[in-house]
């Protein structure tokens, strides 16, 4: 059983997380206003963030 530890070192790596988290969300914001790729690595592929995925019809109808 892994545990995750809280505790951080470093005080300079304290905000890192929270800190990466603000430049995804301003790049994701960006690339929507520009119309311009914004690719992540998600589920073991390269994803483009900018492209409306399709969505799955959940009406079952038949």
């Amino acid at each position: 059983m892994s545990k995750k530890i809280d505790l951080i070192e470093n005080p300079e790596f304290a905000a890192v997380d929270a800190a990466l988290k603000r430049a995804a969300k301003a790049a994701h914001t960006l690339a929507r206003k520009t119309k311009t790729p914004c690719y992540i690595w998600q589920d073991g592929a390269i994803v483009d963030l900018t492209v409306s995925q399709p969505r799955k019809n959940i009406n079952k109808s038949g």
